[in-house]
């Protein structure tokens, strides 16, 4: 065990966090919804939170509160429950930092606070609000895209962590994050791409030439995604996001790379 010093918790944390994320998803649209957007608000929160520790002053109930009206409102627009005009609300609400920023007298970098309130939306709120896109993919909601998603996401962790502590030799990106490796990436991949291949007997949602593809982008854009993350965690000198789940971190940790994949994996569908 003393290869795997975290992994009881790792696993604990793990198995209940993904059995909450499943059961919602095939409990229901709304169950997917209620998830989701806890999820979304609370990673939003965590970055602004990261921010502040830096000194800088995202307005962060703001950003928060744009970021999930962004997610609801792409969930109603996607339901049909509302016409996608309900998005020209979102750009004046947004504006409103420039107006709160013009009155805070104690704000000595403004601009550079206001740049970072909108990089958490651009960041965060953005890719969950993809996400509703995914699960009403065929028109009605189906939770086997975003599920298959998470499974191809969860395998590439799962192989490039056993297989970078197995055979880790040469370094993927020492700079930004010393403990990856070729031989993890690697391992990692071919996890994704078998259970890939397995997901394509049971979900329909996509052919198993498509679900390969998606696996493919999960490994590319989903280690992008835990290396930027990791640079941003470097360029504040700490270690994880937060401390809410045993193991893994916070909620960044945890969904940092979503937050890159989910749009190429939209973009992939959408046009190809």
């Amino acid at each position: 065990m003393s290869k795997y010093p975290d992994l009881a918790p790792r696993l604990f944390s793990a198995l209940i966090g993904g059995m909450i994320i499943i059961l919602s998803l095939l409990w229901s649209e709304w169950g997917f919804f209620a998830v989701f957007l806890f999820i979304s608000c609370m990673t939003m929160w965590e970055f602004y939170r990261l921010m502040r520790l830096q000194s800088y002053l995202p307005i962060r109930l703001l950003g928060v509160t744009i970021g999930g009206l962004l997610f609801i409102l792409t969930f109603l627009i996607e339901t049909d429950i509302l016409p996608s005009q309900y998005y020209m609300a979102l750009f004046p609400l947004a504006s409103f930092v420039f107006l709160i920023k013009l009155y805070k007298k104690s704000d000595v970098h403004p601009f550079i606070n206001i740049a970072l309130f909108y990089l958490g939306i651009l960041y965060v709120a953005v890719p969950f609000a993809l996400i509703n896109i995914l699960v009403f993919y065929s028109g009605e909601y189906s939770y086997e895209i975003i599920m298959g998603l998470l499974f191809l996401t969860w395998a590439n962790d799962v192989g490039a962590y056993f297989s970078g502590i197995l055979f880790g030799r040469r370094k993927l990106f020492e700079r930004i994050s010393p403990n990856k490796s070729w031989e993890g990436s690697i391992g990692g991949a071919c996890t994704a791409i078998l259970t890939a291949i397995l997901i394509g007997f049971y979900f329909e949602g996509l052919n198993p030439i498509e679900w390969i593809s998606v696996s493919i982008i999960v490994v590319i854009a989903g280690t992008y995604g835990d290396l930027v993350e990791s640079h941003f965690k470097r360029s504040i000198q700490i270690k994880d996001s937060g401390t809410i789940i045993p193991g893994h971190g916070g909620f960044l940790d945890r969904f940092d790379s979503l937050l890159i994949a989910v749009p190429f994996v939209v973009v992939f569908l959408k046009l190809f």
